[in-house]
């Protein structure tokens, strides 16, 4: 489980004073994220989920996380809603730790999704572009391209434990990456983190989205390429263009991509996932030790890489009509 910070019964009863949410009746830690410490909260009102921030999520970037979730979700965009305590604040402390409680958001999950899935899932990403439209605050994506060569400066030793020369073939994706990332394309707020884990359905349709903590200011076609990553790879490691083409019509169903943008996804699909192959390797040396946490395999995106290292034109099949 996800848990780095576990707290009393008496630390969740202080907290839950300042709320009006009455007394806990059950409050248990969950799997999902591997960044912060999440727990399933139900009291006399109603069910929530409380976080605690660990890791990677700085303080000072949470106005913005929260601020986003509120914005979209006071737009009728299906998102987690932070709830504010009796003084109308929604950022707490516990053991020194910021934290927050949010609505709880109905839905499943998509284990194994399928080819009509990804359609609804793309047409919920468009539908977040677009509620997020107007959102005051700014936030660069401190995982985006610049941050790949100084990250990866620091892990070429345990790529190539991973995978003996690895190292050498990253250095050479990141060096393409450097000279022709694609620029000035449409940006506003993107999720940055849109995989199967953070979207839910409701009787086949799409039903909302969770966990806004990497949401930033960049490309909306990059959050698209993050999307076809997670969502278009069979277990086998085969690239699913019949999933891809259902997610990308999904999404274009509510805002029609341009010339660029479809040219630039298999460049900004290879960098997507070598940002999470990156992530991914500093994460599976560094889970901290008796952490509940399950850090999530590297050579999963390795393999990724490898694909569209070996067919940079694949995800463009993928969008065809």
């Amino acid at each position: 489980m996800a848990v780095y910070t576990d707290i009393t019964d008496e630390e969740l009863a202080g907290l839950l004073a300042d709320y009006a949410l009455g007394q806990a009746l059950s409050f248990k830690g969950i799997a999902e994220g591997v960044e912060n410490s999440n727990f399933l909260l139900e009291t006399e009102t109603g069910r929530f989920f409380l976080t605690i921030y660990e890791r990677r999520v700085r303080e000072a970037d949470l106005p913005f996380f929260l601020g986003l979730m509120s914005w979209l979700a006071e737009r009728g965009y299906p998102c987690p809603t932070p709830i504010a305590d009796k003084a109308g604040e929604v950022l707490k402390r516990v053991r020194g730790k910021p934290c927050v409680i949010v609505s709880f958001l109905s839905g499943l999950s998509a284990r194994r999704p399928s080819a009509a899935h990804c359609r609804a899932a793309g047409e919920g990403l468009a539908w977040l572009h677009a509620a997020g439209e107007g959102f005051p605050m700014r936030r660069v994506n401190d995982l985006g391209e610049a941050a790949w060569s100084p990250l990866f400066s620091t892990l070429k030793e345990q790529a190539d434990a991973l995978k003996p020369g690895l190292s050498s073939v990253i250095a050479s994706d990141l060096g393409r990456f450097d000279r022709d990332w694609p620029q000035a394309l449409p940006a506003g707020v993107i999720h940055a983190d849109y995989f199967p884990d953070n979207v839910f359905f409701q009787s086949g349709r799409f039903a909302g989205a969770i966990d806004f903590y990497f949401a930033c200011t960049d490309a909306y076609a990059y959050d698209i390429a993050v999307a076809l990553n997670a969502w278009c790879f069979e277990p086998d490691g085969s690239f699913n263009i019949t999933a891809a083409r259902q997610l990308v019509a999904g999404y274009e169903a509510r805002r029609p991509l341009s010339e660029a943008e479809r040219r630039s996804l298999p460049i900004l699909a290879h960098g997507a996932a070598m940002r999470f192959f990156l992530t991914r390797l500093h994460d599976w040396g560094a889970t901290p030790a008796g952490a509940l946490v399950r850090p999530k395999d590297p050579l999963e995106y390795e393999r990724k890489l490898a694909v569209h290292r070996a067919s940079p034109d694949l995800v463009l099949f993928g969008t065809a009509a």
